[in-house]
């Protein structure tokens, strides 16, 4: 796929400013739903490497995405289209709550966005749970790994060392 810099940046910055605060709810609408840049399972499978990389996994994503449609040049433009726009964001954020944060209404504000940013991660999470990827028996490995980070609290890397060989064999398993 090539992607010009410049439509990659445009679209990453719409991204960042259309989700800041739940980024991945609209990354997935423009990349999957409008742009058709990815398909349903293409887009799991990029998200599901960038959360095992270091680093915030939109990030990752766009990085790597970039790279894939324009190279280096791609990875920068995604990269900067979906970071600028929050930075400006926050700056402009972090001077109200200076100076107002102290009053009752704006602590009421910051926690509206807040819930409205959780309900938009949960519909997107409810709609990546839908896929038919997870209607397979490897899906076991996605509840497991959720159990023993949320409900059990092990680190993430004792729960990679210890799901990812086993889904590893599984799979070896079933080609077999």
């Amino acid at each position: 796929m090539n992607i010009a810099p410049k439509e990659l940046f445009v679209a990453f910055f719409r991204i960042g400013v259309q989700g800041f605060g739940g980024v991945l709810p609209w990354a997935r609408r423009v990349l999957v739903e409008e742009r058709h840049w990815f398909g349903e399972e293409e887009f799991l499978d990029a998200w599901s490497v960038a959360q095992v990389l270091p680093g915030g996994n939109i990030i990752n994503l766009s990085i790597s995405f970039g790279a894939r449609c324009a190279g280096p040049a791609g990875a920068a433009a995604a990269f900067f289209g979906l970071t600028l726009a929050p930075l400006l964001i926050i700056c402009a954020l972090g001077a109200i709550y200076v100076r107002f944060g102290e009053l009752p209404q704006v602590g009421r504000v910051f926690g509206g966005v807040s819930a409205a940013g959780a309900g938009l991660m949960v519909a997107t999470s409810l709609r990546m749970a839908a896929s038919p990827r997870m209607r397979s028996p490897l899906a076991v490995f996605a509840v497991a790994a959720f159990a023993l980070t949320v409900i059990v609290r092990w680190p993430l890397l004792l729960v990679l060392a210890v799901l990812v060989p086993f889904s590893f064999f599984l799979v070896w398993w079933r080609a077999r």
